[in-house]
């Protein structure tokens, strides 16, 4: 997309020629987490670069290696000096001198909901550009008529890959209730049987989530479930085992609770998915926007008209039909409400980072210019 990027000519009256350009923004600064470091460096890197801005970025004080790694890489094929600036520190401290620096004219992050609020805060300054890719609680529908071995494959992988440490995650299992029973008998074995431990393991399916603290965070939502009447169907706990005891594993979880419940309404961002049942498309479509997030969501059916209709009423930046987290380089990637704003990827990141000129020429020497008095 580098050299794609193009403008256009307006019709405009006669006598004057209009084109539109798209230029550059200058210094941009990106916020990226520690969920996928080395991802998240190219989704934001790539388009600035490509589009003539430079860039400083901050990574997760978790994950700073293989961002430090890549500014080695950037060096040595020979980048301008300054182009490609990496800043190790907190978000406290680094992060919003990134938010508010008024030579920083735009700042893009990925993150929590709450941190990308003060984000915004610290950008007042000078109005900088802001692009925000946010939280998730993402709606995973399958309908009577699905595919229930596709459907539970596929809902696995979307809340159980990378841990569930993922915005886009299918995180609320939301089944009709004529096949719930089914559904779940083959999802919870599936789920028993996923196998934990090193990941440089290649028999291992599931490895530690980041660290102790989110560990036990991811943990403390067994105990809010618990606490509000919700039912643990599946894991729930850390294995027991000796060789994964003392590491940051968490069993994949699978919770029956009320819509209303917090573990149905908030972010847990771990192996941890909620289980309702519905009975008509309309109640579907009532629990899947039930949410403040608006990143991702997904629906099994093999009714082509309903797949559609769904797509259109769920409130969500994207929507996968019979597969769930599919991402390609040339497709946009972002969210509504909660989830922030912006998109990531495809023709639509490049006009994140870049602005339009409008030019007017008179091409007509003979042409009357008034001027107001």
């Amino acid at each position: 997309m580098a050299d794609k990027v193009q403008g256009d000519v307006i019709p405009v009256e006669a006598g004057f020629l209009n084109y539109v350009e798209r230029e550059p923004l200058g210094v941009v600064g990106s916020i990226v987490p520690w969920n996928f470091p080395l991802m998240f460096c190219s989704w934001k890197l790539g388009p600035a670069l490509a589009a003539g801005n430079t860039v400083v970025m901050k990574p997760s004080e978790l994950t700073p290696m293989t961002s430090l790694r890549l500014a080695q890489l950037v060096s040595e094929v020979g980048f301008p000096p300054g182009t490609v600036n990496i800043v190790p520190g907190y978000g406290a401290t680094a992060g919003q001198r990134i938010a508010e620096h008024p030579r920083i004219v735009k700042v893009a992050f990925t993150g929590s909901t709450a941190v990308g609020r003060q984000i915004v805060a610290a950008s007042a300054g000078n109005l900088k550009r802001v692009q925000l890719e946010l939280g998730g609680k993402g709606a995973n529908v399958v309908f009577a008529d699905a595919d229930l071995t596709l459907a539970r494959n596929g809902s696995a992988f979307a809340i159980f890959h990378n841990q569930g440490q993922a915005c886009i995650a299918g995180s609320r299992l939301i089944l009709h209730e004529d096949i719930a029973d089914e559904f779940l008998d083959g999802f919870l074995t599936l789920a028993r049987s996923i196998r934990l431990g090193n990941p440089l393991d290649p028999s291992i399916e599931m490895g530690p989530l980041t660290s102790p603290m989110h560990r036990d965070r991811v943990l403390n939502y067994v105990k809010v479930a618990i606490d509000e009447g919700a039912e643990i169907l599946s894991g729930g706990a850390a294995p027991t085992s000796p060789d994964l005891a003392h590491g940051c594993y968490v069993q994949p979880t699978v919770v029956r609770a009320d819509r209303r419940a917090r573990v149905c309404r908030e972010e847990v961002f771990g192996p941890f998915v909620t289980v309702t049942t519905f009975r008509t498309d309309t109640e579907a479509i009532e629990i899947a926007n039930d949410t403040e997030y608006g990143l991702g969501a997904g629906l099994w059916t093999k009714d082509l008209s309903r797949a559609h209709a769904m797509a259109r009423a769920f409130r969500a930046g994207m929507v996968w039909i019979n597969s769930y987290k599919r991402v390609n380089p040339g497709s946009p990637f972002g969210g509504t409400g909660q989830s922030g704003y912006g998109r990531e990827m495809g023709f639509e990141a490049m006009h994140e980072y870049t602005q339009t000129k409008s030019v007017w020429v008179n091409v007509d020497a003979e042409l009357p210019i008034w001027y107001p008095r």
